[in-house]
Protein backbone atom coordinates (compact mmCIF):
# COMPACT_ATOMS: atom_id res chain seq x y z
CA UNK A 1 0.00 0.00 0.00
CA UNK A 2 2.93 2.27 1.12
CA UNK A 3 4.53 1.37 -2.57
CA UNK A 4 1.43 2.85 -4.20
CA UNK A 5 0.92 5.49 -2.49
CA UNK A 6 4.86 6.79 -3.48
CA UNK A 7 4.43 5.36 -6.97
CA UNK A 8 1.24 7.87 -7.25
CA UNK A 9 3.00 10.63 -6.03
CA UNK A 10 5.37 10.39 -7.79
CA UNK A 11 3.96 10.18 -10.94
CA UNK A 12 1.24 13.19 -9.93
CA UNK A 13 3.30 15.21 -7.96
CA UNK A 14 1.34 17.61 -5.93
CA UNK A 15 3.16 20.77 -4.50
CA UNK A 16 2.77 21.11 -0.74
CA UNK A 17 3.68 23.23 2.34
CA UNK A 18 4.63 21.93 5.63
CA UNK A 19 3.98 23.74 8.18
CA UNK A 20 2.98 23.25 12.00
CA UNK A 21 1.98 19.14 11.08
CA UNK A 22 -0.12 20.66 8.74
CA UNK A 23 0.09 20.49 4.73
CA UNK A 24 -1.65 22.96 2.36
CA UNK A 25 -1.99 22.33 -1.23
CA UNK A 26 -0.34 25.38 -3.60
CA UNK A 27 -2.83 24.14 -6.40
CA UNK A 28 -5.21 20.89 -6.76
CA UNK A 29 -4.43 18.87 -9.88
CA UNK A 30 -6.51 16.58 -11.12
CA UNK A 31 -6.01 12.45 -10.75
CA UNK A 32 -4.74 11.32 -14.26
CA UNK A 33 -4.00 7.73 -12.99
CA UNK A 34 -7.38 6.33 -14.80
CA UNK A 35 -6.60 8.17 -18.24
CA UNK A 36 -3.16 7.54 -18.57
CA UNK A 37 -1.40 4.43 -20.40
CA UNK A 38 0.32 1.97 -18.48
CA UNK A 39 3.25 0.77 -21.39
CA UNK A 40 3.39 -2.24 -18.92
CA UNK A 41 -0.41 -3.67 -19.56
CA UNK A 42 -0.71 -6.37 -22.44
CA UNK A 43 -3.68 -4.52 -23.68
CA UNK A 44 -4.83 -0.99 -23.68
CA UNK A 45 -8.40 -0.08 -23.90
CA UNK A 46 -7.93 2.84 -25.58
CA UNK A 47 -6.08 1.81 -28.53
CA UNK A 48 -8.80 -1.59 -28.98
CA UNK A 49 -11.90 0.42 -28.84
CA UNK A 50 -11.01 2.70 -31.54
CA UNK A 51 -9.23 0.05 -33.47
CA UNK A 52 -12.29 0.87 -36.25
CA UNK A 53 -10.71 3.94 -38.43
CA UNK A 54 -14.11 6.75 -38.78
CA UNK A 55 -12.99 6.22 -42.80
CA UNK A 56 -14.59 2.47 -42.45
CA UNK A 57 -17.56 3.92 -41.19
CA UNK A 58 -17.85 6.56 -43.87
CA UNK A 59 -17.82 4.13 -46.66
CA UNK A 60 -20.76 2.15 -45.35
CA UNK A 61 -23.44 2.90 -47.96
CA UNK A 62 -26.34 0.20 -46.90
CA UNK A 63 -27.22 0.13 -42.94
CA UNK A 64 -30.32 -1.35 -41.57
CA UNK A 65 -31.58 -0.23 -38.82
CA UNK A 66 -32.43 -3.90 -36.92
CA UNK A 67 -35.68 -5.30 -35.63
CA UNK A 68 -35.35 -6.60 -32.22
CA UNK A 69 -37.77 -9.48 -31.44
CA UNK A 70 -39.01 -10.69 -28.17
CA UNK A 71 -39.97 -14.26 -26.75
CA UNK A 72 -43.24 -14.67 -24.94
CA UNK A 73 -41.78 -13.31 -21.52
CA UNK A 74 -40.39 -10.06 -23.23
CA UNK A 75 -36.70 -11.23 -23.11
CA UNK A 76 -34.80 -11.00 -26.39
CA UNK A 77 -35.08 -13.57 -29.16
CA UNK A 78 -31.94 -13.78 -29.92
CA UNK A 79 -32.28 -16.74 -32.47
CA UNK A 80 -34.82 -15.11 -33.98
CA UNK A 81 -32.42 -11.85 -34.38
CA UNK A 82 -29.06 -14.04 -34.97
CA UNK A 83 -31.36 -15.11 -38.10
CA UNK A 84 -32.38 -10.95 -38.96
CA UNK A 85 -28.60 -10.11 -38.85
CA UNK A 86 -27.50 -13.00 -40.90
CA UNK A 87 -29.84 -12.21 -43.67
CA UNK A 88 -28.36 -8.87 -43.71
CA UNK A 89 -25.18 -9.74 -43.98
CA UNK A 90 -26.13 -12.39 -47.15
CA UNK A 91 -27.76 -9.93 -49.37
CA UNK A 92 -24.81 -7.26 -48.80
CA UNK A 93 -25.69 -5.00 -45.99
CA UNK A 94 -22.50 -3.26 -44.86
CA UNK A 95 -24.05 -2.36 -41.20
CA UNK A 96 -26.05 -2.40 -38.83
CA UNK A 97 -28.04 -0.19 -36.57
CA UNK A 98 -28.35 -2.08 -32.73
CA UNK A 99 -31.28 -0.68 -30.35
CA UNK A 100 -32.08 2.30 -32.58
CA UNK A 101 -35.72 3.55 -32.94
CA UNK A 102 -36.29 0.57 -35.17
CA UNK A 103 -34.80 -1.48 -32.85
CA UNK A 104 -37.15 -0.27 -29.79
CA UNK A 105 -33.80 0.50 -27.60
CA UNK A 106 -36.25 2.89 -26.03
CA UNK A 107 -38.09 0.09 -24.60
CA UNK A 108 -34.79 -1.29 -22.88
CA UNK A 109 -32.51 -1.11 -19.97
CA UNK A 110 -29.41 -0.05 -20.62
CA UNK A 111 -28.14 -3.14 -19.62
CA UNK A 112 -30.03 -4.83 -22.03
CA UNK A 113 -29.40 -2.53 -24.57
CA UNK A 114 -25.40 -2.87 -24.58
CA UNK A 115 -25.66 -6.57 -24.34
CA UNK A 116 -27.53 -6.58 -27.44
CA UNK A 117 -24.37 -4.20 -28.67
CA UNK A 118 -21.89 -6.42 -27.87
CA UNK A 119 -23.89 -9.94 -28.55
CA UNK A 120 -24.06 -8.30 -32.36
CA UNK A 121 -20.19 -7.97 -32.58
CA UNK A 122 -19.18 -11.37 -31.07
CA UNK A 123 -21.35 -12.99 -32.95
CA UNK A 124 -21.26 -10.98 -36.58
CA UNK A 125 -18.22 -8.41 -35.89
CA UNK A 126 -16.14 -9.56 -38.79
CA UNK A 127 -18.22 -9.76 -41.09
CA UNK A 128 -20.71 -6.35 -40.64
CA UNK A 129 -20.55 -3.14 -39.06
CA UNK A 130 -22.18 -2.73 -35.52
CA UNK A 131 -23.13 0.78 -35.02
CA UNK A 132 -24.82 1.09 -30.84
CA UNK A 133 -27.27 3.44 -30.49
CA UNK A 134 -26.30 5.44 -27.62
CA UNK A 135 -28.23 8.42 -27.65
CA UNK A 136 -29.71 10.08 -24.87
CA UNK A 137 -31.60 13.05 -23.91
CA UNK A 138 -29.49 13.03 -20.55
CA UNK A 139 -25.41 13.66 -21.86
CA UNK A 140 -24.28 11.49 -18.90
CA UNK A 141 -26.38 8.64 -19.95
CA UNK A 142 -25.33 9.19 -23.29
CA UNK A 143 -21.21 9.29 -22.08
CA UNK A 144 -22.01 5.91 -19.98
CA UNK A 145 -24.11 4.25 -22.67
CA UNK A 146 -20.99 5.24 -25.36
CA UNK A 147 -17.91 4.43 -23.52
CA UNK A 148 -19.73 0.85 -22.32
CA UNK A 149 -21.33 0.40 -26.27
CA UNK A 150 -17.01 0.76 -27.51
CA UNK A 151 -15.97 -1.67 -24.46
CA UNK A 152 -18.08 -4.26 -25.88
CA UNK A 153 -16.87 -3.59 -29.41
CA UNK A 154 -18.98 -1.58 -31.12
CA UNK A 155 -17.49 0.04 -34.52
CA UNK A 156 -19.36 2.80 -34.16
CA UNK A 157 -21.80 5.05 -32.34
CA UNK A 158 -24.99 6.21 -33.27
CA UNK A 159 -25.85 9.76 -31.49
CA UNK A 160 -29.31 11.62 -31.52
CA UNK A 161 -30.09 14.89 -29.89
CA UNK A 162 -31.75 15.47 -26.83
CA UNK A 163 -35.61 15.31 -26.94
CA UNK A 164 -38.34 16.58 -25.71
CA UNK A 165 -36.63 18.78 -22.42
CA UNK A 166 -34.59 20.18 -25.72
CA UNK A 167 -31.57 22.86 -25.12
CA UNK A 168 -29.85 25.41 -26.79
CA UNK A 169 -27.46 25.28 -30.50
CA UNK A 170 -24.68 25.39 -27.68
CA UNK A 171 -26.00 23.22 -25.86
CA UNK A 172 -26.14 20.60 -28.51
CA UNK A 173 -22.34 21.27 -29.59
CA UNK A 174 -21.46 20.21 -25.57
CA UNK A 175 -23.47 17.49 -25.76
CA UNK A 176 -22.70 15.94 -29.05
CA UNK A 177 -18.69 17.01 -28.46
CA UNK A 178 -18.91 15.14 -25.13
CA UNK A 179 -19.13 11.62 -27.16
CA UNK A 180 -17.92 12.36 -30.17
CA UNK A 181 -13.88 11.77 -28.68
CA UNK A 182 -14.94 8.58 -27.48
CA UNK A 183 -14.51 7.17 -31.24
CA UNK A 184 -16.79 6.93 -34.96
CA UNK A 185 -19.88 8.60 -34.33
CA UNK A 186 -22.78 9.02 -36.51
CA UNK A 187 -24.70 12.65 -35.66
CA UNK A 188 -28.51 11.71 -35.97
CA UNK A 189 -31.11 14.28 -36.86
CA UNK A 190 -34.53 13.49 -37.27
CA UNK A 191 -36.69 16.30 -35.91
CA UNK A 192 -40.10 14.72 -36.37
CA UNK A 193 -38.85 12.40 -33.21
CA UNK A 194 -36.90 14.80 -31.03
CA UNK A 195 -38.89 17.95 -31.37
CA UNK A 196 -36.12 20.12 -32.51
CA UNK A 197 -34.06 20.44 -35.94
CA UNK A 198 -29.97 20.02 -35.37
CA UNK A 199 -29.26 23.04 -37.49
CA UNK A 200 -26.42 22.95 -40.34
CA UNK A 201 -23.99 25.57 -38.25
CA UNK A 202 -23.97 22.79 -35.51
CA UNK A 203 -23.35 20.05 -37.42
CA UNK A 204 -20.71 22.42 -39.59
CA UNK A 205 -18.65 22.83 -36.34
CA UNK A 206 -19.48 19.24 -35.00
CA UNK A 207 -17.62 17.97 -38.80
CA UNK A 208 -14.47 19.44 -37.15
CA UNK A 209 -13.98 16.30 -35.28
CA UNK A 210 -11.86 13.53 -36.53
CA UNK A 211 -14.32 11.38 -34.54
CA UNK A 212 -17.40 12.56 -36.90
CA UNK A 213 -18.41 10.01 -39.40
CA UNK A 214 -21.38 11.70 -40.90
CA UNK A 215 -25.47 12.14 -40.35
CA UNK A 216 -27.97 10.50 -40.81
CA UNK A 217 -30.56 13.41 -41.96
CA UNK A 218 -34.08 13.00 -42.03
CA UNK A 219 -35.27 16.70 -43.05
CA UNK A 220 -35.00 16.47 -46.59
CA UNK A 221 -32.37 16.16 -49.75
CA UNK A 222 -32.09 20.17 -49.76
CA UNK A 223 -30.58 19.60 -46.61
CA UNK A 224 -28.61 16.19 -47.59
CA UNK A 225 -27.17 18.67 -50.59
CA UNK A 226 -26.57 21.07 -48.33
CA UNK A 227 -23.99 18.68 -46.51
CA UNK A 228 -22.60 16.66 -49.39
CA UNK A 229 -21.69 20.12 -51.25
CA UNK A 230 -19.40 20.77 -48.08
CA UNK A 231 -17.56 17.15 -48.73
CA UNK A 232 -19.56 15.93 -45.37
CA UNK A 233 -21.24 11.92 -45.46
CA UNK A 234 -24.43 11.74 -45.35
CA UNK A 235 -27.30 9.39 -44.75
CA UNK A 236 -30.52 9.60 -45.61
CA UNK A 237 -32.99 8.59 -42.99
CA UNK A 238 -36.16 8.53 -45.64
CA UNK A 239 -36.16 5.54 -46.93
CA UNK A 240 -38.81 6.84 -49.44
CA UNK A 241 -36.38 9.79 -50.51
CA UNK A 242 -33.38 7.20 -50.16
CA UNK A 243 -33.52 6.36 -54.26
CA UNK A 244 -32.59 10.24 -54.75
CA UNK A 245 -30.73 10.72 -52.26
CA UNK A 246 -28.15 8.48 -53.09
CA UNK A 247 -27.62 9.18 -57.45
CA UNK A 248 -29.40 13.20 -57.03
CA UNK A 249 -27.92 14.47 -54.27
CA UNK A 250 -24.45 12.51 -53.31
CA UNK A 251 -25.94 10.86 -50.28
CA UNK A 252 -23.23 8.22 -49.40
CA UNK A 253 -26.23 5.35 -48.82
CA UNK A 254 -29.38 4.94 -46.26
CA UNK A 255 -30.15 4.00 -43.03
CA UNK A 256 -33.15 1.82 -43.88
CA UNK A 257 -35.98 -0.12 -41.90
CA UNK A 258 -37.08 -1.38 -45.26
CA UNK A 259 -33.89 -3.19 -45.61
CA UNK A 260 -35.44 -5.00 -42.37
CA UNK A 261 -37.72 -6.91 -45.11
CA UNK A 262 -36.24 -6.51 -48.17
CA UNK A 263 -32.44 -6.51 -48.05
CA UNK A 264 -31.29 -7.49 -51.34
CA UNK A 265 -33.96 -5.09 -53.48
CA UNK A 266 -32.41 -2.51 -51.32
CA UNK A 267 -28.72 -3.22 -51.64
CA UNK A 268 -29.63 -3.29 -55.59
CA UNK A 269 -31.40 0.65 -55.11
CA UNK A 270 -28.03 1.59 -53.39
CA UNK A 271 -25.62 -0.06 -55.05
CA UNK A 272 -26.54 -0.64 -58.87
CA UNK A 273 -27.26 2.85 -60.26
CA UNK A 274 -30.54 4.68 -60.80
CA UNK A 275 -33.53 2.59 -60.75
CA UNK A 276 -36.55 4.82 -60.86
CA UNK A 277 -38.83 1.61 -61.70
CA UNK A 278 -37.48 -0.36 -58.83
CA UNK A 279 -37.91 2.80 -57.01
CA UNK A 280 -41.35 2.90 -57.64
CA UNK A 281 -41.81 -0.55 -56.85
CA UNK A 282 -40.57 0.14 -53.54
CA UNK A 283 -42.27 3.45 -52.84
CA UNK A 284 -45.83 1.44 -51.66
CA UNK A 285 -44.07 -0.98 -48.98
CA UNK A 286 -42.10 2.23 -47.70
CA UNK A 287 -45.00 4.34 -47.16
CA UNK A 288 -46.94 1.59 -45.92
CA UNK A 289 -44.00 1.09 -43.34
CA UNK A 290 -44.63 4.56 -42.03
CA UNK A 291 -48.76 4.65 -42.14
CA UNK A 292 -48.31 4.62 -38.21
CA UNK A 293 -44.95 5.51 -36.03
CA UNK A 294 -41.84 2.91 -36.81
CA UNK A 295 -41.57 0.20 -36.07
CA UNK A 296 -45.39 -0.84 -36.09
CA UNK A 297 -45.89 -1.59 -39.27
CA UNK A 298 -42.50 -3.64 -39.11
CA UNK A 299 -43.61 -5.56 -36.34
CA UNK A 300 -46.22 -6.66 -37.57
CA UNK A 301 -44.90 -7.33 -41.47
CA UNK A 302 -42.10 -9.35 -39.84
CA UNK A 303 -44.67 -11.62 -37.63
CA UNK A 304 -47.17 -12.05 -40.83
CA UNK A 305 -43.64 -13.32 -42.90
CA UNK A 306 -43.41 -15.88 -39.91
CA UNK A 307 -39.91 -15.00 -39.25
CA UNK A 308 -40.58 -13.66 -35.49
CA UNK A 309 -42.35 -13.95 -33.24
CA UNK A 310 -45.73 -11.61 -32.84
CA UNK A 311 -45.10 -9.93 -29.58
CA UNK A 312 -45.06 -6.06 -29.15
CA UNK A 313 -43.44 -4.65 -26.29
CA UNK A 314 -46.27 -1.65 -25.47
CA UNK A 315 -46.69 0.68 -25.80
CA UNK A 316 -46.41 -0.54 -29.50
CA UNK A 317 -49.07 -2.55 -30.56
CA UNK A 318 -50.55 -4.16 -34.07
CA UNK A 319 -51.60 -2.65 -37.39
CA UNK A 320 -55.18 -3.14 -37.44
CA UNK A 321 -56.99 -6.17 -39.80
CA UNK A 322 -57.20 -3.73 -42.66
CA UNK A 323 -53.45 -3.05 -42.51
CA UNK A 324 -52.39 -6.43 -42.50
CA UNK A 325 -54.55 -7.33 -45.53
CA UNK A 326 -52.92 -4.05 -47.38
CA UNK A 327 -49.44 -5.47 -46.89
CA UNK A 328 -49.99 -9.24 -48.15
CA UNK A 329 -51.10 -7.48 -51.19
CA UNK A 330 -47.84 -5.36 -51.21
CA UNK A 331 -45.98 -8.66 -50.92
CA UNK A 332 -47.62 -10.13 -53.75
CA UNK A 333 -46.88 -7.24 -55.86
CA UNK A 334 -43.45 -7.04 -55.20
CA UNK A 335 -43.52 -10.92 -55.38
CA UNK A 336 -42.98 -13.18 -52.02
CA UNK A 337 -39.18 -14.00 -53.11
CA UNK A 338 -37.83 -10.92 -52.59
CA UNK A 339 -38.72 -11.02 -48.85
CA UNK A 340 -37.05 -12.60 -46.11
CA UNK A 341 -38.17 -15.64 -44.34
CA UNK A 342 -39.67 -18.87 -45.94
CA UNK A 343 -43.63 -18.91 -45.08
CA UNK A 344 -46.13 -17.99 -47.04
CA UNK A 345 -47.50 -14.37 -45.80
CA UNK A 346 -50.42 -14.63 -43.97
CA UNK A 347 -53.00 -11.80 -42.49
CA UNK A 348 -52.81 -12.57 -38.27
CA UNK A 349 -55.61 -12.55 -36.20
CA UNK A 350 -55.93 -9.89 -33.42
CA UNK A 351 -55.59 -12.84 -30.90
CA UNK A 352 -52.64 -14.27 -32.80
CA UNK A 353 -50.49 -11.04 -31.25
CA UNK A 354 -49.12 -10.77 -27.98
CA UNK A 355 -48.79 -7.13 -26.08
CA UNK A 356 -46.77 -6.84 -23.15
CA UNK A 357 -46.60 -4.10 -20.79
CA UNK A 358 -44.41 -5.98 -17.79
CA UNK A 359 -41.04 -6.83 -19.35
Amino acid sequence: MVSTCIKLCTLFPIDVQVGQGKSESKRWRPARAATMQDVHLPMRSFELKNRTQVDEIKKLRLITAIKTPYLPDGRFDLEAYDSLVNIQIVNGVEGVIVGGTTGEGQLMSWDEHIMLIGHTVNCFGDAIKVIGNTGSNSTREAIHATEQGFAVGMHAALHINPYYGKTSHEGLMLHFRSVLSMGPTIIYNVPGRTGQDIPPSVIKKLAESPNFAGVKECVGNDRVNEYTDNGMVVWSGNDDQCHDARWNYGARGVISVTSNLVPGLMHNLIFDGKDEALNKMLLPLMDWLFCEPNPIALNTALAQLGVIRPIFRLPYAHLPTEKRMQFCNIVRNIGRKNFIGNSDVQVLDDEDFILLGRY
